[in-house]
């Protein structure tokens, strides 16, 4: 067998609709795997579509149609030879052709094609078209064939099997994707191939480790045929005398894999290898881990649970949702998801969750996974809509969910199959929505039916839910006493505060905006003056009434700047607060509730959004504050029972113990208050421990601060909003000297300074600093590291207003 990837020599050229004149006639070079807006942007013929607001001059590009062009050399086919040419993934509505004959049609762009090229091949040169039709003008048509249904957007992205977002989102831009997004490659055999290789890996009740494989083998011939399976040191074989084999290899006392921060992520090598007459024809190869998952949805007294149970052990899933980490899809490299994956882990998350308005991610992405011990809850691509289940809708979606299913199953890192994003409330209880259908299918036999039903023969080795948010039975999909909850009405029309009005079993998601970082807003956004207004700061700002938000959710516990600068420091510390809140808020219900994903970590463009990690992969403050907020050892000041209390969070195999000191104090560190509590927490628990009525009662509540701490952790409550607050100006000083790699920057409190930030990026472009968020107490120091390749003018620059930021100034930026 032989694999030849076609990937050189493209060429693309609009061929219909609304073409400007600069492109009528012309090829451009093109790159495969590709995008048409990245061979425009790289010929020079569009302006970069995510700089100020260049996105809205590129709408004509939506109803245009495109073909790619290549030359390859190749042999005829010869006697008995089976030729194919196989596309990993075309984006979206595509005619392939060679040599003029048309192989076929594509329409999904979630799945791959394979064409027999047998009658089209010939010796020599031959040409390989790939024509690709407008995506929007393909769902209007499909939209008008199978009925008008609901949406969150204007575009019918209900109606074509491509990523939703590219039609635009609340955090995205509309730019409508087309291309060549995949890998191809020209596949020739004469004996016989691997069709389908299908592992199911489980661990028995003694641990013995359990890889039942499902093959399936195209023939060319009659030949003697074995398969092999090996996984680790272990092999297996068995004859194959006809399309199908199962074999199952037994690993005794298998090696456990287990999220993040529960153990190791040791993985297997699984080949499978197809012989004819003794010899090899071929081999599929991967690595697998065994481990085994459920979630507990055992109805309790509080309702019913959504835990996830890895190894027998209970696990509280810390992360967030993850969407496509560029919207030009092709530009996200193995090593970029690396770092994201890495980020992730730094701010201590173990669960990511694939969000269904995107795509089944990539393998680079699960492998970053596997290897770092993420969990990943998977959604299948639906996504805030109502969807036909008529032909030839249907018919996509059950052949992408059987190839994806396929190709995942074997991850360790995959615990959840999810069958749509917030389409079930938008049945339920979204105004008009229903009643718009007029009894047209929307969906549900998806959920409830086809995807289950593939799932238990394909997969029936993880757990399954009809959509998030999800509660069982009749119940309403957003209950927060039953499965998984979505909480926007925080965000939406509520103060962040509110977060403690519901105690959810799970939170898939939550989350508030903030602007990206300076660097990243700077470089992509250029309006003089820069405003919230500004036109091209607006375009970036894809959320209804988005700034709006940001004001009504600053001014009850900060004023709300004239000055752009001071606004977007304000609105970032507002960002990382609300969301910490609502995390420290669901981590002190643990077990009740078991999770809470973040919306979201990354971005797909420069906008303000509701991410943690900006486009320009530079950590927002929000990343700090979450990093803080999930740290394994956590305490944090909640109310129960009309009395704050201080809760204690140990999300560790070991006990947490200790003394913990507390002490109320004043700004310039007056002991006012003190008293002390012992400390026990067992492994992956949470105590409520009692604060002395001295502690609890400020003569100044605007001037005084509760204090506890044990071992290295510890929390600092103030009795009022920042807005009361009596913060001193001016209430640290700092020093800068050169370092190895950067700079150090050490601060001495003279007062109390709450929320401390370097916003080094205004500094140096590709600086980081190593934390944030840092409040210290009159008298203590503290050392920021700060990384960048820059050698500063004037170092100084990193303790300037601008750039060494807290709270205390943001307080006194009305």
């Amino acid at each position: 067998m032989t694999r030849s990837t076609l990937h050189e020599g493209w060429r693309l050229r609009a061929v219909g609709g609304p073409v400007p004149d600069t492109l009528a006639g012309r090829d451009v070079p093109a790159r495969v795997p590709g995008s048409t807006h990245l061979d425009l942007l790289a010929a020079g013929l569009i302006a970069d579509p995510y700089l100020d607001r260049n996105e809205a001059d590129l709408t004509w590009m939506h109803r245009v149609d495109w073909r790619y062009t290549t030359e390859f050399q190749a042999a005829g086919p010869g006697a008995g030879e089976r030729v194919e040419l196989v596309f990993d993934g075309i984006d979206t509505v595509g005619a392939v052709a060679v040599n003029g004959h048309l192989l076929g049609e594509t329409a999904n762009m979630h799945r791959s094609y394979r064409f027999d090229v047998r009658e089209a091949l010939r010796e020599g040169r031959n040409e390989l078209t790939v024509t690709l039709g407008s995506a929007l003008a393909h769902a209007e048509r499909a939209e008008a064939r199978l009925g008008w249904r609901q949406r969150a957007y204007p575009h019918p992205y209900n109606a074509i099997r491509k990523m939703a977002c590219s039609f635009g989102w609340d955090w995205g831009p509309d730019l409508q994707t087309a291309g060549i997004w995949k890998p191809v490659r020209l596949v020739r055999w004469d004996t016989a191939r691997l069709t389908r290789v299908h592992p199911l890996v489980t661990v028995d009740a003694d641990g013995t480790g359990r890889v039942e494989v499902h093959l399936t083998v195209d023939r060319a011939t009659d030949r003697d045929y074995t398969a092999m399976v090996t996984v680790g040191d272990h092999t297996e074989r068995m004859p194959v005398p006809g399309d199908t084999a199962r074999l199952t290899v037994l690993v005794p006392d298998a090696r456990l894999w287990w999220p993040v921060g529960y153990g190791g992520q040791p993985r297997y090598e699984l080949t499978v290898t197809l012989l004819a007459d003794g010899e090899p024809v071929d081999v599929d190869r991967r690595r697998i881990g065994f481990r085994t998952i459920a979630v507990d949805t055992e109805p309790d007294g509080d309702g019913t649970p959504f835990t996830f149970v890895v190894n027998g052990t209970r696990v509280f899933a810390k992360g967030a949702n993850w969407i496509p980490d560029d919207h030009l899809l092709t530009r996200v490299t193995p090593a970029r998801l690396a770092r994201r994956i890495d980020q992730a882990v730094g701010a201590n998350m173990n669960m990511l969750r694939v969000w269904g308005g995107g795509i089944y991610e990539t393998d680079d992405f699960y492998d970053a996974c596997d290897e770092r011990g993420v969990l990943v809850w998977q959604d299948f691509p639906f996504s805030c809509a109502f969807y036909a289940e008529e032909e030839p809708l249907r018919g996509e979606v059950e052949a992408e969910a059987r190839e994806n299913v396929t190709r995942l199953v074997a991850r360790p890192s995959l615990v959840l199959w999810n069958g749509n994003n917030e389409n079930l409330p938008a049945y339920t209880d979204w105004a008009g929505w229903r009643e718009s259908l007029d009894g047209r299918s929307w969906g549900l036999g998806y959920y409830t039916g086809l995807l289950p039903g593939l799932l238990a023969t394909l997969d029936p080795t993880r757990p399954y839910a009809p959509g998030s948010p999800y509660s069982p039975g009749d119940l309403p999909p957003n209950d927060a006493q039953h499965g998984t909850r979505h909480e926007w009405d925080v965000w939406n029309m509520l103060d962040y505060t509110h977060y403690r009005d519901e105690i959810p079993r799970f939170c898939a998601e939550f989350g508030f905006q903030g602007p990206p970082t300076w660097a990243t807003l700077t470089r992509w956004i250029r309006d003089r003056p820069l405003t919230p207004t500004a036109p091209a700061f607006l375009l970036h700002q894809k959320a209804h009434d988005g700034n709006g938000k940001l004001d009504r959710g600053l001014a009850p516990h900060l004023p709300v700047p004239d000055d752009f600068e001071q606004w977007h420091w304000a609105t970032q510390l507002n960002q990382a607060r609300a969301v910490a809140f609502g995390v420290e808020h669901f981590r002190s219900w643990w077990p009740r509730t078991a999770g809470a994903l973040v919306w979201q970590l990354n971005d797909c463009w420069p906008v303000t959004s509701w991410a943690a990690v900006d486009s320009d992969e530079r950590p927002k403050p929000l990343y700090y504050a979450l990093r803080h907020a999930f740290a394994p050892r956590l305490l944090t000041v909640q109310p129960r029972e009309g009395r704050p209390i201080l809760v204690a969070v140990n999300d560790h195999d070991q006990p947490w113990t200790g003394t913990v000191h507390g002490t109320r104090q004043s700004l310039t560190g007056d002991i006012l208050a003190a008293s002390t509590l012992p400390l026990a927490v067992a492994p992956r628990s949470v105590a409520l421990l009692d604060l002395t009525d001295d502690l609890l009662t400020p003569a100044d509540p605007g001037g005084e601060v509760l204090v506890a701490a044990v071992g290295g952790v510890r929390v600092v409550h103030q009795f009022v909003e920042d807005r009361e607050f009596a913060y001193h100006p001016t209430p640290c000083t700092a020093e800068v000297t050169p370092v190895t790699g950067g700079y150090r920057v050490d601060v001495r409190a003279t007062s109390y300074v709450r929320d401390l930030a370097l916003l080094v990026d205004k500094v140096a472009p590709d600086a980081v600093v190593d934390d944030m968020l840092v409040s210290l107490l009159a008298g203590e120091t503290h050392t920021f590291t700060v990384a960048t390749t820059a050698t500063l003018a004037d170092p100084a620059a990193l303790r300037q207003h601008r750039v060494l930021r807290s709270a205390n100034a943001a307080a006194r930026a009305g």
